[in-house]
Protein backbone atom coordinates (compact mmCIF):
# COMPACT_ATOMS: atom_id res chain seq x y z
CA UNK A 1 0.00 0.00 0.00
CA UNK A 2 1.49 3.08 -1.51
CA UNK A 3 1.38 5.74 1.46
CA UNK A 4 2.67 9.66 1.24
CA UNK A 5 3.33 12.44 3.42
CA UNK A 6 3.08 16.16 2.54
CA UNK A 7 3.70 18.94 4.78
CA UNK A 8 1.43 22.14 3.68
CA UNK A 9 1.06 25.48 4.99
CA UNK A 10 3.31 27.29 7.54
CA UNK A 11 6.05 25.03 8.70
CA UNK A 12 7.09 24.20 11.81
CA UNK A 13 9.83 22.75 14.02
CA UNK A 14 9.04 18.76 14.23
CA UNK A 15 8.17 18.08 10.90
CA UNK A 16 11.32 16.66 9.92
CA UNK A 17 11.77 14.32 12.50
CA UNK A 18 8.19 13.13 11.66
CA UNK A 19 9.28 12.99 7.86
CA UNK A 20 12.02 10.72 9.17
CA UNK A 21 9.61 8.84 10.72
CA UNK A 22 7.51 8.73 8.17
CA UNK A 23 9.86 6.76 5.79
CA UNK A 24 11.18 4.57 8.35
CA UNK A 25 8.08 2.96 9.92
CA UNK A 26 6.57 2.67 6.21
CA UNK A 27 9.37 0.57 5.16
CA UNK A 28 9.06 -1.15 8.48
CA UNK A 29 5.67 -2.18 7.74
CA UNK A 30 6.69 -3.42 4.45
CA UNK A 31 4.96 -0.67 2.38
CA UNK A 32 6.09 2.15 0.15
CA UNK A 33 6.48 5.86 1.35
CA UNK A 34 6.48 8.53 -0.81
CA UNK A 35 7.29 12.33 -0.55
CA UNK A 36 4.92 14.76 -2.46
CA UNK A 37 7.06 18.26 -2.56
CA UNK A 38 6.00 21.85 -2.47
CA UNK A 39 2.80 20.83 -0.10
CA UNK A 40 -0.26 22.03 -2.40
CA UNK A 41 1.36 23.18 -5.14
CA UNK A 42 3.57 20.30 -5.69
CA UNK A 43 0.21 17.50 -5.55
CA UNK A 44 -1.38 19.86 -7.92
CA UNK A 45 1.75 20.03 -10.17
CA UNK A 46 2.38 15.77 -9.46
CA UNK A 47 5.99 16.64 -7.86
CA UNK A 48 5.57 13.26 -6.22
CA UNK A 49 8.60 10.66 -5.39
CA UNK A 50 9.60 7.54 -3.84
CA UNK A 51 11.35 8.79 -0.63
CA UNK A 52 14.34 6.50 0.61
CA UNK A 53 16.29 6.28 3.63
CA UNK A 54 19.26 8.28 2.33
CA UNK A 55 16.41 10.79 1.94
CA UNK A 56 16.22 11.16 5.69
CA UNK A 57 19.27 10.39 6.91
CA UNK A 58 20.39 12.69 9.35
CA UNK A 59 17.33 15.27 9.52
CA UNK A 60 16.24 15.20 12.42
CA UNK A 61 18.11 17.71 14.48
CA UNK A 62 16.93 19.90 11.44
CA UNK A 63 13.90 22.78 11.49
CA UNK A 64 12.05 23.79 8.49
CA UNK A 65 11.01 20.50 6.13
CA UNK A 66 13.06 18.83 3.08
CA UNK A 67 9.95 18.14 1.37
CA UNK A 68 9.24 21.94 1.45
CA UNK A 69 5.72 23.45 2.27
CA UNK A 70 3.38 26.19 0.34
CA UNK A 71 -0.45 27.87 0.59
CA UNK A 72 -1.58 27.23 -2.46
CA UNK A 73 -4.83 29.36 -4.32
CA UNK A 74 -5.08 27.40 -7.18
CA UNK A 75 -6.36 24.40 -4.84
CA UNK A 76 -9.70 26.81 -4.16
CA UNK A 77 -10.36 25.71 -7.58
CA UNK A 78 -12.34 22.69 -8.03
CA UNK A 79 -10.45 21.89 -11.56
CA UNK A 80 -6.84 22.33 -9.96
CA UNK A 81 -8.56 19.86 -6.76
CA UNK A 82 -9.02 17.47 -9.19
CA UNK A 83 -5.85 17.43 -10.94
CA UNK A 84 -4.00 16.98 -7.09
CA UNK A 85 -6.42 14.13 -6.60
CA UNK A 86 -5.82 12.23 -9.86
CA UNK A 87 -2.16 13.00 -9.07
CA UNK A 88 -2.43 10.84 -5.92
CA UNK A 89 -3.84 8.16 -8.58
CA UNK A 90 -1.72 8.25 -10.84
CA UNK A 91 1.05 7.30 -8.13
CA UNK A 92 -1.46 4.58 -6.95
CA UNK A 93 -0.65 6.61 -3.29
CA UNK A 94 -3.71 5.05 -1.13
CA UNK A 95 -2.99 7.10 1.89
CA UNK A 96 -1.92 10.58 2.98
CA UNK A 97 -0.13 11.66 5.58
CA UNK A 98 -0.89 15.95 6.32
CA UNK A 99 1.38 17.60 8.50
CA UNK A 100 0.06 21.27 8.67
CA UNK A 101 -2.32 23.02 10.70
CA UNK A 102 -5.99 24.98 9.88
CA UNK A 103 -6.15 25.99 6.67
CA UNK A 104 -4.38 22.90 5.50
CA UNK A 105 -7.26 20.53 7.15
CA UNK A 106 -10.05 22.44 5.75
CA UNK A 107 -7.88 21.91 2.71
CA UNK A 108 -8.29 18.41 3.16
CA UNK A 109 -11.70 18.56 4.50
CA UNK A 110 -12.85 20.03 0.83
CA UNK A 111 -10.72 17.23 -0.87
CA UNK A 112 -12.72 14.76 0.69
CA UNK A 113 -16.00 15.71 0.40
CA UNK A 114 -15.45 15.58 -3.42
CA UNK A 115 -13.18 12.97 -4.00
CA UNK A 116 -12.83 9.29 -1.85
CA UNK A 117 -9.66 10.15 -0.23
CA UNK A 118 -8.12 8.71 2.99
CA UNK A 119 -5.81 10.84 4.65
CA UNK A 120 -4.95 11.38 8.58
CA UNK A 121 -4.08 15.30 9.48
CA UNK A 122 -1.08 15.40 11.92
CA UNK A 123 -1.44 19.19 13.80
CA UNK A 124 1.51 20.63 12.66
CA UNK A 125 1.83 24.32 13.04
CA UNK A 126 3.40 27.01 16.20
CA UNK A 127 0.24 28.75 16.64
CA UNK A 128 -1.68 26.00 18.68
CA UNK A 129 -4.92 26.88 17.53
CA UNK A 130 -5.69 23.57 15.86
CA UNK A 131 -9.67 22.20 17.95
CA UNK A 132 -9.20 19.05 20.11
CA UNK A 133 -5.80 18.64 20.57
CA UNK A 134 -3.83 19.99 23.64
CA UNK A 135 -0.55 20.72 21.76
CA UNK A 136 0.53 20.80 18.39
CA UNK A 137 3.96 19.44 16.50
CA UNK A 138 6.12 22.95 16.70
CA UNK A 139 4.93 24.45 19.50
CA UNK A 140 6.90 23.78 21.71
CA UNK A 141 10.25 24.47 20.04
CA UNK A 142 8.31 27.82 19.43
CA UNK A 143 7.94 28.83 22.88
CA UNK A 144 11.58 27.77 23.91
CA UNK A 145 12.82 30.14 20.92
CA UNK A 146 10.34 33.48 22.19
CA UNK A 147 11.47 32.37 26.03
CA UNK A 148 15.67 32.69 24.70
CA UNK A 149 14.73 36.27 23.14
CA UNK A 150 12.45 37.54 26.17
CA UNK A 151 15.25 36.62 28.30
CA UNK A 152 17.55 38.76 26.33
CA UNK A 153 15.47 41.10 26.24
CA UNK A 154 14.80 42.01 29.58
CA UNK A 155 18.55 41.87 30.20
CA UNK A 156 18.71 44.96 27.82
CA UNK A 157 15.15 46.65 29.11
CA UNK A 158 16.43 45.99 32.98
CA UNK A 159 19.79 47.98 32.06
CA UNK A 160 18.24 50.58 29.96
CA UNK A 161 15.08 51.06 31.79
CA UNK A 162 13.05 51.03 29.19
CA UNK A 163 9.61 49.06 27.95
CA UNK A 164 9.78 46.62 25.37
CA UNK A 165 6.85 45.12 23.42
CA UNK A 166 7.39 41.85 22.02
CA UNK A 167 5.30 40.95 19.50
CA UNK A 168 4.89 36.99 18.81
CA UNK A 169 3.69 34.77 16.17
CA UNK A 170 -0.09 32.69 16.26
CA UNK A 171 -2.57 34.50 14.13
CA UNK A 172 -5.48 34.80 15.81
CA UNK A 173 -5.27 32.57 18.78
CA UNK A 174 -2.67 33.70 22.00
CA UNK A 175 -1.39 30.70 23.32
CA UNK A 176 2.30 31.34 22.48
CA UNK A 177 1.78 35.38 23.91
CA UNK A 178 0.07 33.81 26.98
CA UNK A 179 2.09 30.95 27.74
CA UNK A 180 5.55 33.20 27.48
CA UNK A 181 4.10 35.88 28.97
CA UNK A 182 3.29 33.30 32.09
CA UNK A 183 6.73 32.13 32.05
CA UNK A 184 8.75 34.99 31.20
CA UNK A 185 7.37 36.95 34.63
CA UNK A 186 6.30 39.83 31.80
CA UNK A 187 3.85 42.85 32.95
CA UNK A 188 1.60 42.98 30.32
CA UNK A 189 -0.08 40.48 28.13
CA UNK A 190 -2.21 41.82 25.39
CA UNK A 191 -4.21 38.28 23.03
CA UNK A 192 -7.37 38.32 21.30
CA UNK A 193 -9.15 35.81 23.68
CA UNK A 194 -8.69 38.10 26.98
CA UNK A 195 -10.12 41.92 27.28
CA UNK A 196 -7.11 44.29 28.57
CA UNK A 197 -8.43 46.38 31.22
CA UNK A 198 -6.03 49.63 30.47
CA UNK A 199 -6.87 52.39 33.10
CA UNK A 200 -6.40 49.52 35.72
CA UNK A 201 -2.60 48.64 34.04
CA UNK A 202 -1.81 52.19 33.97
CA UNK A 203 -2.92 52.84 37.69
CA UNK A 204 -0.72 50.11 38.83
CA UNK A 205 2.48 50.42 36.36
CA UNK A 206 2.39 54.28 37.66
CA UNK A 207 2.45 52.88 41.43
CA UNK A 208 5.22 50.12 40.85
CA UNK A 209 7.30 52.69 38.99
CA UNK A 210 7.27 55.48 41.62
CA UNK A 211 8.11 52.36 44.18
CA UNK A 212 10.91 51.67 42.01
CA UNK A 213 10.11 49.87 39.06
CA UNK A 214 12.51 50.95 35.81
CA UNK A 215 11.46 48.46 33.03
CA UNK A 216 8.38 46.90 31.34
CA UNK A 217 8.00 43.99 29.99
CA UNK A 218 4.86 43.55 27.92
CA UNK A 219 4.00 39.91 25.16
CA UNK A 220 1.75 41.00 22.24
CA UNK A 221 -0.21 38.36 20.33
CA UNK A 222 0.02 39.35 16.36
CA UNK A 223 -3.58 38.62 16.35
CA UNK A 224 -5.03 41.46 18.64
CA UNK A 225 -2.82 44.03 15.72
CA UNK A 226 -2.21 46.49 19.29
CA UNK A 227 1.54 46.23 19.00
CA UNK A 228 2.19 49.86 17.90
CA UNK A 229 -0.58 51.20 20.39
CA UNK A 230 0.67 49.44 23.60
CA UNK A 231 3.89 51.10 22.63
CA UNK A 232 2.54 54.55 22.02
CA UNK A 233 0.45 53.94 25.45
CA UNK A 234 3.56 52.97 27.54
CA UNK A 235 5.67 55.82 25.86
CA UNK A 236 3.15 58.46 26.27
CA UNK A 237 0.96 57.96 29.19
CA UNK A 238 3.17 55.35 31.56
CA UNK A 239 6.30 57.53 30.71
CA UNK A 240 8.72 55.16 29.91
CA UNK A 241 11.22 54.99 26.93
CA UNK A 242 9.84 52.39 24.39
CA UNK A 243 11.14 49.89 21.60
CA UNK A 244 9.15 47.30 20.13
CA UNK A 245 10.49 43.83 19.13
CA UNK A 246 8.82 41.91 16.83
CA UNK A 247 9.89 38.07 16.96
CA UNK A 248 8.12 36.76 13.00
CA UNK A 249 9.97 34.07 11.65
CA UNK A 250 12.71 33.02 14.02
CA UNK A 251 9.55 31.28 15.57
CA UNK A 252 8.74 28.89 13.02
CA UNK A 253 12.52 27.95 12.69
CA UNK A 254 15.31 25.74 14.87
CA UNK A 255 16.11 22.58 16.00
CA UNK A 256 13.20 21.20 17.20
CA UNK A 257 13.14 20.74 21.21
CA UNK A 258 12.99 16.48 22.61
CA UNK A 259 8.97 17.34 23.25
CA UNK A 260 7.93 17.99 19.62
CA UNK A 261 10.77 15.20 18.48
CA UNK A 262 8.78 13.04 20.51
CA UNK A 263 5.18 14.30 19.39
CA UNK A 264 6.04 13.98 15.79
CA UNK A 265 7.53 10.40 16.27
CA UNK A 266 4.20 8.75 17.98
CA UNK A 267 1.99 10.47 15.98
CA UNK A 268 3.35 9.81 12.71
CA UNK A 269 3.63 5.82 14.23
CA UNK A 270 -0.24 6.34 14.96
CA UNK A 271 -1.00 7.77 11.53
CA UNK A 272 0.77 5.22 9.76
CA UNK A 273 -0.97 2.35 11.29
CA UNK A 274 -4.25 3.80 11.12
CA UNK A 275 -3.98 4.50 7.16
CA UNK A 276 -2.66 0.59 6.73
CA UNK A 277 -5.66 -0.37 8.27
CA UNK A 278 -8.50 1.66 6.70
CA UNK A 279 -9.66 2.54 3.55
CA UNK A 280 -11.81 5.85 3.44
CA UNK A 281 -10.63 7.95 6.26
CA UNK A 282 -10.31 11.62 6.85
CA UNK A 283 -9.36 11.99 10.65
CA UNK A 284 -7.01 14.13 12.81
CA UNK A 285 -4.43 13.15 15.22
CA UNK A 286 -4.92 14.66 18.34
CA UNK A 287 -3.71 14.53 21.97
CA UNK A 288 -5.65 15.60 25.15
CA UNK A 289 -4.83 15.10 28.93
CA UNK A 290 -1.57 13.10 27.79
CA UNK A 291 -3.80 10.89 25.50
CA UNK A 292 -3.56 10.02 21.98
CA UNK A 293 -6.68 9.89 20.05
CA UNK A 294 -8.37 10.77 16.68
CA UNK A 295 -11.26 13.17 16.09
CA UNK A 296 -13.31 13.20 13.11
CA UNK A 297 -11.92 16.41 10.04
CA UNK A 298 -15.70 17.65 10.43
CA UNK A 299 -15.45 18.06 13.95
CA UNK A 300 -12.03 20.08 13.94
CA UNK A 301 -12.64 22.50 11.10
CA UNK A 302 -16.35 23.38 12.47
CA UNK A 303 -15.08 24.07 15.87
CA UNK A 304 -12.60 26.79 17.02
CA UNK A 305 -9.85 26.19 19.27
CA UNK A 306 -10.19 28.12 23.35
CA UNK A 307 -7.12 28.67 25.32
CA UNK A 308 -7.85 26.61 28.87
CA UNK A 309 -9.57 28.93 31.24
CA UNK A 310 -7.24 28.03 33.84
CA UNK A 311 -4.01 29.04 31.59
CA UNK A 312 -5.72 32.54 31.62
CA UNK A 313 -6.37 32.58 34.91
CA UNK A 314 -2.37 32.67 35.49
CA UNK A 315 -1.93 35.67 33.14
CA UNK A 316 -0.72 38.62 35.25
CA UNK A 317 -3.20 40.63 33.61
CA UNK A 318 -2.82 43.54 36.14
CA UNK A 319 -6.86 43.99 36.93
Amino acid sequence: MPLAIICSGGDAPGMNPAIKKFVDYVYEKGETPYFIYNGLEGLIDGDIDVATHKDVAGIVHRGGAIIRSSRSKRFYEYEYRKIAYENLKKSGITGLVVLGGDGSFRAMDKLSEEFELNFVGIPTTIDNDIYGTDTCIGVDTALNVIRDALDKIRDTASTFSRAFVVEVMGRECGYLAAVSAITSGAEICIIPEADFNRSVAQEHLKREIEEGRSYILCIVSEGTRMTNEIAQWLEKEIGMETRITVLGHIQRGGSPTVNDRMLAFEFTVRAVDHLLQSHNSNKVMVIENGRYGMKEIEEVVEHRYRIDPELLGMLNRLD
